[in-house]
C-alpha cells in the first residue's frame, strides 16, 4: 500500500470515529438530496420556514425548507446575479433577506458583495435583488496576498442595527487561528470595510475555522460555527462583540458544518454538508445544554 493510500485510509476512519452521534445535537431531518452544498441558513418563526442556499457551481436560488419534514416548500430564482460563492443568508428585523456572495477561497476577488431581496417578494418564483451592496477590504494590498496572509475570505455573517458583521475564514498557511470581524454598512453601493477587531480560535484548522455566524433574536448573544464548536460571545455593549465574554461550547460532532441560525433565544439550527454518507443534516441544539457540559 502506498503512503498516500494509508493517509487516506488514515484520515477517513479518524474522521468517521470524531463524526459520532452526540447527545447535544438532535438530529431534526436529513436535507433533500437536491441541496448537498448548503452553506448558510436562517429561520423564520413566522412562517415556520428555514432558509438556506449553496455556494460556488450551484444554482442562483434560495430554497424555504419546511421545519417539520425538512422538504423544499418554495425555490425562488435571484435574476441578474451569479452564484460567484454564496456563503452565507441572513435577515433584518423586518424580515429581509440577503445574500452573502464573499466566498474567497485565494483571497483574489474584486466583487464581493450581499444583496437584499425584499419581504414581499418570497412568495414568488423569481425575483431581483432590492439592491448590491459591494465592499472591499482596505487591509487587503495584494490579489491574491501571501500564502501566510490569506485572511479575506469570509463564511459567516448576520444584520445588526443596520449594518452587517462579516467573520472572516482564515485560509493562510500555518493556520494560527486569527479570525478578523468587519463591519459593512446596510446601504446599496460600494463601501470600504471597516476593522472592528480580531480574536483567536485555535491552531487546529479543522476544528477551528469559522463557517458561519448568527445574532440571537433579543440581540443578546452571537454564535460563531466551526466544524465541531460554537463560540458564543454574550455581556457584549453595542456592537462591540468581541469585548462580550467569550464562551467555547463543544458539539461532539464533527462533520463538515457549515451553517447556523438561531432558533429562538437559546437554540440553534445548524446544518452540514452531505459528505458521502457523512452530513447533510438539520439539528438542533440548545446552548443552555451546551453550557452545562463546559
Amino acid at each position: 500500500m502506498s503512503l498516500k493510500n494509508y493517509i487516506s485510509i488514515l484520515f477517513a476512519v479518524v474522521f468517521l470515529s470524531c463524526q459520532q452521534d452526540s447527545d447535544s445535537l438532535e438530529t431534526l431531518y436529513s436535507l433533500p438530496n437536491k441541496l448537498k452544498e448548503v452553506s448558510g441558513i436562517i429561520y423564520f418563526p413566522n412562517t415556520n420556514l428555514l432558509w438556506t442556499l449553496e455556494d460556488s457551481g450551484n444554482a442562483n436560488a434560495i430554497y424555504a425548507l419546511n421545519l417539520e419534514n425538512g422538504k423544499i416548500e418554495k425555490t425562488i430564482t435571484i435574476e441578474n446575479t451569479e452564484n460567484i460563492d454564496w456563503e452565507d443568508i441572513t435577515k433584518d428585523k423586518e424580515g429581509n433577506l440577503y445574500i452573502g456572495d464573499f466566498g474567497n477561497n485565494d483571497n483574489e476577488r474584486k466583487d464581493l458583495c450581499i444583496y437584499k431581496i425584499d419581504k414581499n417578494l418570497l412568495n414568488i418564483e423569481s425575483v431581483v435583488p432590492a439592491y448590491k451592496v459591494s465592499f472591499a477590504y482596505p487591509e487587503q494590498k495584494d490579489f491574491p496576498p501571501k500564502k501566510t496572509e490569506m485572511f479575506y475570505d469570509v463564511e459567516g455573517f448576520f444584520e445588526f442595527k443596520n449594518n452587517f458583521y462579516l467573520f472572516t475564514k482564515n485560509r493562510s498557511k500555518g493556520f494560527e487561528g486569527t479570525a478578523f470581524l468587519y463591519k459593512i454598512p446596510n446601504t446599496p453601493g460600494f463601501h470600504q470595510a471597516v476593522l472592528m477587531g480580531e480574536f483567536q480560535t485555535c491552531d487546529n484548522y479543522n476544528h477551528c475555522v469559522i463557517t458561519s455566524a448568527t445574532i440571537s433574536p433579543d440581540e443578546s448573544k452571537v454564535a460563531i460555527l466551526t466544524h465541531d464548536k460554537i463560540w458564543l460571545f454574550e455581556n457584549f455593549k453595542g456592537d462591540n462583540f468581541l469585548n462580550g465574554t467569550k464562551t467555547i461550547l463543544e458539539l461532539d460532532h464533527f462533520s463538515q458544518k457549515e451553517a447556523v441560525s438561531f432558533n429562538d433565544n437559546d437554540r440553534l439550527f445548524i446544518a452540514d454538508e452531505r459528505t458521502k454518507s457523512i452530513g447533510g443534516n438539520v439539528y438542533n441544539v440548545s446552548i443552555k445544554k451546551l453550557k452545562s457540559k463546559s
